[in-house]
């Protein structure tokens, strides 16, 4: 099992930013590839960012490639993702997941967290 919390959520201006953190808990967090995924209100959670065990391999939704970025650091059990330059429509609750596989699909992930609440305004 792995246990997930994560923390960083809040009200925000457009184009401001904020940078969710993930802590992981139980197994070991460098043998597991992280994701984020966002859920916006009557809409299907979607991928967001995903970053191999070894961050040698990152990917990003066009929504947000440019302005978000996703990290890790294996020493701290934690994985980052710092957004920028945040639009109303980022507005949903965000989740981390953990996957033995490397995915930009929700499937492979068998661990996720409760979510936080991301809120743009215009």
């Amino acid at each position: 099992q792995v246990q997930l919390v994560e923390s960083g959520g809040g009200l925000v201006q457009a184009g401001g930013s904020l940078r969710l953190s993930c802590a992981a808990s139980g197994r070991t967090f460098s043998n597991y590839n992280m994701g984020w995924f966002r859920q916006a209100p009557g809409k299907e959670r979607e991928f967001v960012a995903a970053v191999s065990w070894s961050a040698n391999s990152i990917q990003y939704a066009d929504s947000v490639k440019g302005r978000f970025t996703i990290s890790r650091d294996n020493a701290k059990n934690t994985v980052y993702l710092q957004m920028s330059s945040l639009k109303p429509e980022d507005t949903a609750v965000y989740y981390c997941a953990a996957s033995h596989f490397f995915a930009v699909i929700a499937g492979p992930y068998a661990y996720w967290g409760q979510g936080t609440q991301v809120t743009v305004s215009s």
